[in-house]
């Protein structure tokens, strides 16, 4: 009896055993793609590989000097702005031709490709989503512009904006937020997150830890967010908290000053490990891809000598560095900090790795082309044209009603055309 007792566990112990590998295959192949990359790769490409580069500035010709990026250093990202599909989607081909390592391609495109590509779909700004009672239209238009990117080969879209817009003079949010309710921002938010990465598309909130209450753009100068931490918790945090959660793929983090999450003077947010690691990554407990904003703008290299903000970056506990101000000096420099030990290696391996994961996760090993047959076709499908129609009609609400004339009843009224105005330029 124990006998046959012991040879019924052994075979069950075997079973166990197999079944266990057959479930973890993915993960492993994961892991094993992750891994062999990772150890393929000179200390300088493995940081190279947070870096995401400038395609083009808007309207302007695609920069050359990536090529040389790409060949010499084996950069992990492109960032695209304003231009046309089909040269966008020939010059992502000829890029990923020169990588040894297939590139991530991210853009902005807070309201479809139309914010930055010529001849496609423009939905609403987010402040008119903000006003639609059929929030189900959210989701369908996140799960187009997914469609849409991954049909131009791009695998990460810069959206949506969460920022509370509680400040009315805000250059810089304003009618890119969906609203100055911390709820609203954040249950519309996630709606378009969703509908964006359940079809393969990864999405990223902005702008951490809220860019909402601010008189300066960080583009030009460095903001400051003078909020109490009560405050900062109960309205502007609240998005973030609401889609990580709900399990957001990425975080960008702002320029900002916020003295009640980090008092130190001149430290923009991207910078500070106590915004980034401290509060993003452990209490709020995020563990995606940490990516900065453009570390090319002012409010980041105010205080700081070209190619240091990136080595700042990275130390704060970012995992992509975006357009740093001097690609190869910021190598250089993060390089040199972890020869001489005031970056830990593990630091760097952390976020490479975790690189390295999504580009997986994105399918970007199977290193794919973009066809351009039909492309133009294929991102104006009748169904994304009714989609916009349809949020911008939704979205249409009665500011005054002065003598109660709507709804029009008066039979001769009625026979009368009615046009409505927008006053004020987007």
């Amino acid at each position: 009896m124990l006998k046959k007792l012991g040879i019924i566990l052994f075979l069950l112990v075997i079973f166990l055993g197999v079944n266990s590998q057959e479930i973890t295959g993915t993960i492993s192949n994961e892991q094993h793609w992750v891994d062999s990359v990772y150890n393929s790769l000179s200390i300088e490409e493995q940081i190279a590989q947070l870096i995401f580069v400038r395609a083009n500035y808007s309207g302007q010709p695609y920069l050359t000097e990536v090529d040389t990026l790409i060949k010499n250093f084996n950069i992990g990202g492109v960032v695209f702005f304003k231009g046309k599909p089909i040269s966008q989607a020939l010059q992502t081909n000829h890029w990923n031709s020169l990588a040894k390592t297939p590139l991530f391609v991210a853009i902005d495109a807070e309201w479809g490709l139309g914010m930055r590509l010529s001849s496609t779909i423009k939905y609403p700004l987010q402040m008119t989503l903000g006003a639609i009672n059929e929030n189900n239209l959210i989701y369908t238009m996140g799960m187009q512009v997914a469609e849409q990117c991954k049909r131009m080969g791009i695998h990460i879209n810069f959206a949506p904006v969460i920022d509370v817009n509680s400040n009315p003079n805000n250059p810089v949010i304003g009618m890119r937020s969906f609203g100055q309710n911390p709820s609203l921002v954040a249950y519309k938010g996630n709606l378009y997150m969703k509908g964006m990465q359940n079809n393969g598309l990864i999405a990223c909130a902005k702008h951490f830890p809220g860019h909402g209450n601010t008189k300066k753009d960080s583009h030009k100068d460095l903001p400051s967010v003078n909020s109490s931490l009560t405050t900062l918790k109960d309205n502007d945090l609240l998005p973030f908290q609401y889609l990580i959660n709900n399990g957001v793929s990425s975080i960008m983090i702002a320029h900002l000053s916020v003295p009640a999450l980090d008092s130190a003077t001149n430290v923009p947010s991207t910078l500070s490990h106590k915004i980034v690691t401290d509060l993003l990554k452990e209490q709020m407990g995020f563990g995606g891809l940490v990516i900065t904003d453009g570390l090319d703008m002012k409010g980041v290299t105010k205080y700081y000598s070209e190619g240091m903000v990136a080595l700042k970056a990275l130390q704060a506990g970012n995992d992509i560095l975006l357009i740093p101000d001097n690609v190869v000096a910021s190598i250089q420099n993060i390089k040199y900090a972890i020869d001489n030990g005031d970056v830990d290696s593990k630091r760097l391996e952390e976020s490479c790795k975790k690189v390295l994961k999504y580009k997986y996760l994105s399918g970007l090993y199977k290193a794919t082309f973009v066809d351009t047959t039909n492309l133009l076709a294929d991102l104006n499908k009748k169904e994304y044209i009714a989609t916009a129609n349809k949020l911008f009609e939704e979205s249409v609400t009665i500011v005054k009603n002065k003598n109660r004339i709507l709804p029009l009843k008066n039979s001769k009224l009625t026979k009368k055309a009615v046009l409505i105005i927008g006053t004020k330029k987007i």
